[in-house]
């Protein structure tokens, strides 16, 4: 194949994921990793102009020369870039450090009369010094990126140390090997930077499932506690009903209003009164199976949600626990506060088949209990000789 083509498909190349990684460097929330290999990229394009317009024009020492310099930055890049997109802590000045001696290398190189094969053999362990650093950098850290993408870098980074380590052996064997030798390293450069970009996109592609599980939690969850909110059961609830009960068994929508919180947020503030909140949810949800639902619908208002409940007796003990949870003293800082709570229940499907209407009537039997004093649980009944009364009603 004519060194032209081998130029070209390799500039081509460069130029596109040179663009590429300048667009993805763009994108907000990205890490600098992506901006550091764009400019990689744009100096191995740099180099291969360089070499191809000098060696038409001048000789090959000075095509090499300015090749080796240029390449010298473009490995350079590579490896901050890889210590950038994984968040390594390595300071940068170690890079500058051996890229100054690289180019002072081939500086010297160049002004002095050092045999050809002595400014090659300088030049190749710098470069494979830089990929197999990225290389075992990529490989150490495979497990960071899905599909395998680091360990494709690796592998490639690791086949360029052994072509830049032998490539310049081979040259001076047989020259006309030059042109095989770059399409070599170009198929090698192209298969490590498309893995670093593929790279890229499954981090862009974590990100986007993550902001979309994020937008799922904002969606259907309370900001202050955690709980779920009621968009949530109203959403969820008939699905939770088919996967959670089996013929014969019951569910109890359990509408809990806290007693006495109100002077908790007009004496000690909402800070304390959001505080008291928190260890409520988390009470709630101590004493709750992980087959209930445990929302806050409203300021101080909260609702349980339990299903398979073989009898309706059990709805009784259930209410005695969570009132025994809720009426206990909760510490924010160095106060004490001791809550109540009026609780209605509801129990499906003998008071209603949708949540609207459960909702409903339990919150019917908790005004009952508000109106007889608080601090105590019923169940809903639409014959209120008939209501069940909680024992800590009395």
């Amino acid at each position: 194949m004519p060194s032209e083509i081998v130029h070209t498909i390799g500039c081509t190349a460069y130029s596109v994921f040179a663009i590429l990684f300048l667009w993805m460097s763009r994108v907000p929330r990205t890490n600098s990793g992506p901006g550091w290999w764009a400019g990689a990229m744009a100096f191995a394009l740099a180099a291969r102009l360089a070499y191809q317009l000098l060696l038409d024009q001048t000789d090959l020492a000075e095509a090499v020369f300015a090749y080796a310099a240029l390449v010298a930055v473009e490995k350079t890049l590579l490896a901050i870039g890889l210590v950038e997109f994984l968040g390594l802590k390595l300071r940068h000045r170690w890079f500058w450090g051996a890229l100054l001696l690289a180019e002072a290398w081939v500086v010297i190189g160049w002004l002095s009369d050092i045999q050809p094969i002595a400014r090659s053999v300088g030049l190749a362990v710098f470069n494979a010094g830089f990929l197999g650093y990225v290389a075992w950098t990529a490989f150490r850290h495979r497990s960071e990126i899905p599909h395998h993408l680091l360990l494709l870098t690796a592998a490639a980074s690791a086949m360029l140390v052994v072509h830049w380590m032998s490539a310049f052996l081979i040259f001076q064997a047989f020259p006309n090997w030059r042109v095989t030798g770059f399409l070599l390293g170009t198929v090698l450069v192209l298969v490590q930077y498309l893995s670093l970009l593929a790279a890229v996109l499954a981090e862009f592609q974590r990100r986007l499932v993550q902001a979309e599980a994020n937008a799922l939690d904002m969606a259907f969850q309370d900001p202050l506690t955690g709980l779920n909110n009621q968009r949530y059961m109203n959403t969820l609830f008939e699905k939770a009903l088919v996967l959670a009960n089996r013929p014969h068994q019951y569910s109890a929508v359990i509408f809990i209003d806290l007693d006495n919180f109100k002077p908790i947020n007009d004496l000690a503030g909402h800070h304390a009164g959001d505080e008291v909140l928190r260890t409520v949810a988390n009470r709630l949800r101590r004493c709750t199976r992980s087959t209930d639902i445990c929302a806050r619908i409203g300021g101080d208002e909260f609702v349980v949600i339990c299903t398979q409940l073989e009898a309706t007796e059990q709805v009784g003990d259930i209410a005695t626990k969570l009132l025994g949870e809720l009426i206990a003293p909760i510490a924010v800082e160095d106060k004490r506060f001791v809550l109540g709570a009026s609780i209605g229940i509801s129990l499906y499907p003998i008071h209603g088949n949708s949540l609207a209407e459960l909702l409903e009537h339990a919150d019917k039997a908790m005004y009952q209990i508000k109106r007889s004093g608080k601090n105590g649980y019923r169940i809903y009944s639409d014959q209120p000789s008939q209501t069940s009364a909680g024992p800590a009603d009395r």
